[in-house]
Order: structure tokens, then C-alpha cells, then sequence
């Protein structure tokens, strides 16, 4: 069924769906309205969960933790200082194998404070041991909670997932997003069960102290599961295609790349502006396509060099900065295409919300065109 959505409230709405057992959260900006929405919910009795109010992120996490070690499917959200302040307890999560699925309604990290949107809170938490999905639309956001559940709960991965998507840009926005059923989501992501949980009746412990001979093998099954994620997710993202007509069986996603000489490489919602200024250049007679990045962790290095082994020029557009270094997702596309003979160009940009238009795209392709890379785009020189 077709229904136009706030962002927050078509998220809202598939969390509803994938019938979490137990939500906590602690609002903040842009986030707030996907956890009032579950909280309307629950005390309306349309959503059979338990919802726990606590005095901060740090706290939401835990409770969630606690929760899933009991057998629980859970939830929560946050975005910037919040997710900072859940640091530790993402590594927890992670390293206990739970398969948590968390919101992030991407924003800018302070300081200096910054409510709009980029990229760099869920980036800084790439080491975290998450899978990374990022929304282009609020489509696209409603859709991959259900696969994220689907993925992070097969006992051949368990782990916990970030589902991104920007804020304000994608939160506050009205869209037509097609809503399935309760009995389609039910066909497609059964209850949760549990691969091992807490009981008196039979005692386990989790996340417990380990000396150095141990802790290095936990990290490396860590690794291994991400590693495994990357089949999942294609796995799961065919049957999502099957059942609900929407193609998520890949991590990435090209756009006009097939005949592309000038690769644009993005993900987010920037993805849209994107694909309108390459349908501007393209009547322009200049070859440019988008490759989107719709999984960052685990990062698809083999199927990005597959897919822009054609081009000649590639163009990184990153909503971030790794300081001291270049963008995220710049380092990682070099590392990737590591040997090739193609000119890999980084641009940092649209750091704590400043607009992205396509005059900007076009600029940026000519850029990368000329060899001229690996900079700040758009700053105010005025006030350096």
C-alpha cells in the first residue's frame, strides 16, 4: 500500500513491522521522531513490545545488550553525540555477537555543535564491529530494517547493524513509500530465535574478560562473520526482491556506469542529486555514471573493482573526513582499486549540512576530469 511518510515515521513504521520485543532509546535531534512514533506505538498497543525510557544513549545501548542476551529481538536509535556516547558499548555489542538493529539519523559531530547532516558520526564507528546500510531514500530506509533484521539474526552472522540514513535531509522529508503487511514482513523475517540466550536452568556468561591467548581468535570471528555478511545480505536481499519486487541483492548499485568514462562514487541521499545532474551531463555528451555504496561495512572491495574496472576516472564523494588522512570511503575505494591504472580522486564535502547541488556534481566531475582531486570542496575561502 502506498502512503506518503515522514522519513522518521516510515522508519517507525517498519520497526513496527519487524516486531521488535523490546525498544530503548533516549530522543535527540534529528532521531526524535522515529522513537516518539514507537513510543505512540506501544502505549496504543499497536506495537506488543517493551519500551524502556532512559536518562541517556549510553544506557539505551546497554539496555538493548541486556535485553538480547535474554532472547529478545530489540531496538533502539540515535545520531551524533548520542552514537558517541554509545562508543564502548557498540564494541560490546558487537564483540557479544548480538544481533541489535540501531537507527542512526546521520548528523554532524561537534565541535563546533552541528544539527544537520553528514556522515562522520556512523564513519567513526566503522571499526565497530556493525554492518553499515545507507539509505538513498526513504524507501530504501524503511526496506533495509527489514533486511537488516533478516541478516544480523542468521546464526551464521550475529551481528548487530547500523541502518543510516541522512538526517533532516531524509528524516523530516515527506515521501511516497510503498508500506507492506504485517503478514508480508511476517513471511519474510520470522520471529526471533534466539542462537543462544540467558537461563537459569542452563548458566552461560557473556562478554567475559579475556587474556591475551584468547582475545585475538573473538576478533577474528568477528571478522569472519562481516566477512560472511556480504553473502547474506545478497542472499537476503534476492528473496526481499522475490517477495516485495525491490532489488537489495547487491551492496552496491550503479547508475548509467555501464558505458561510464567518469565513475561518481557516493551513498546516502546525495545519491539523488547525484543521478539528476549525470542525467544533465549525460545530454551533454559527457560519460558519467554513480556507483552507490548501499553497504559500507562489510565494504564490498571485490564488487567495486568489478563494476569500475571499465572507467578511467573515478570520483569519491565523501560526507566525511578521516583527519589527517582523506575521506572514508576515499581511503577505502583506493585501497580496493589498489594496482589499476585508474585516476581515484577524493572530495570532502557537504560536512555539517551545507548544501549539495547539481551545479556542485557537475563542477566535481569537472574537476576529477582535469586531475584536479583529493580536496575540500566548496570552502568559504573568506573564512580561512
Amino acid at each position: 500500500m502506498k502512503e506518503i511518510l515522514e522519513g522518521s515515521h516510515a522508519v517507525a513504521e517498519a520497526v513496527r513491522l519487524c516486531r521488535p520485543q523490546v525498544v530503548s532509546a533516549y530522543p535527540i535531534t534529528p532521531q526524535t521522531h522515529i522513537v516518539e512514533a514507537l513510543a505512540s506505538m506501544v502505549a496504543d498497543c499497536k506495537l506488543d513490545a517493551e519500551y524502556i525510557c532512559v536518562e541517556s544513549e549510553f544506557s539505551a545501548l546497554s539496555a538493548c545488550i541486556g535485553a538480547s542476551t535474554a532472547g529478545s529481538r530489540t531496538y533502539s536509535a540515535t545520531t551524533s553525540q548520542g552514537l558517541a556516547l554509545m562508543y564502548e558499548v557498540c564494541f560490546n555489542a558487537a564483540g557479544m555477537r548480538l544481533p541489535i538493529v540501531m537507527t542512526i539519523a546521520n548528523r554532524a559531530m561537534s565541535a563546533p555543535l552541528s544539527i544537520w547532516n553528514d556522515q562522520q558520526d556512523s564513519i567513526s564507528l566503522r571499526d565497530s564491529g556493525w554492518i553499515q546500510l545507507y539509505a538513498e531514500d526513504n524507501q530504501e530506509a524503511l526496506d533495509l530494517h527489514l533486511l537488516a533484521y533478516r541478516v544480523c539474526e542468521d546464526h551464521d552472522i550475529l551481528l548487530p547493524a547500523f541502518v543510516c540514513f541522512d538526517g533532516f535531509i531524509l528524516s523530516h522529508t515527506y515521501e511516497p513509500v510503498d508500506m507492506p503487511t504485517q503478514e508480508e514482513v511476517d513471511a519474510y523475517l520470522p520471529a526471533f530465535n534466539p542462537y543462544q540466550r540467558l537461563d537459569a536452568k542452563d548458566p552461560i556468561s557473556f562478554g567475559m574478560y579475556a587474556t591475551p591467548d584468547y582475545y585475538m581468535e573473538f576478533r577474528y570471528e568477528n571478522q569472519r562473520a562481516m566477512l560472511r555478511a556480504k553473502e547474506a545480505i545478497v542472499r537476503y536481499g534476492t528473496l526481499f526482491k522475490e517477495q516485495f519486487g525491490r532489488d537489495y541483492s547487491g551492496l552496491i548499485e550503479g547508475y548509467e556506469l555501464e558505458d561510464a568514462e567518469i565513475a561518481l562514487v557516493a551513498m546516502g541521499s546525495i545519491c539523488g542529486t547525484v543521478k539528476d545532474a549525470i542525467d544533465e551531463m549525460r545530454k551533454d555528451g559527457i560519460k558519467v555514471g554513480l556507483l552507490k555504496i548501499r553497504c559500507f561495512r562489510p565494504f564490498p572491495d571485490e564488487e567495486i573493482a568489478a563494476a569500475l574496472a571499465h572507467v578511467k576516472t573515478v570520483a569519491i564523494l565523501d560526507k566525511n573526513v578521516s583527519l589527517g588522512s582523506k575521506g572514508a570511503v576515499g581511503l577505502e575505494i583506493k585501497d580496493a582499486l589498489y594496482g589499476s591504472s585508474i585516476a581515484v580522486y577524493d572530495y570532502i564535502l557537504g560536512l555539517g549540512g551545507r548544501d549539495i547541488r547539481k551545479k556542485d556534481i557537475r563542477a566535481i566531475t569537472k574537476l576529477a576530469e582535469q586531475g584536479s582531486g583529493d580536496m575540500f570542496y566548496g570552502l568559504r575561502e573568506e573564512l580561512l
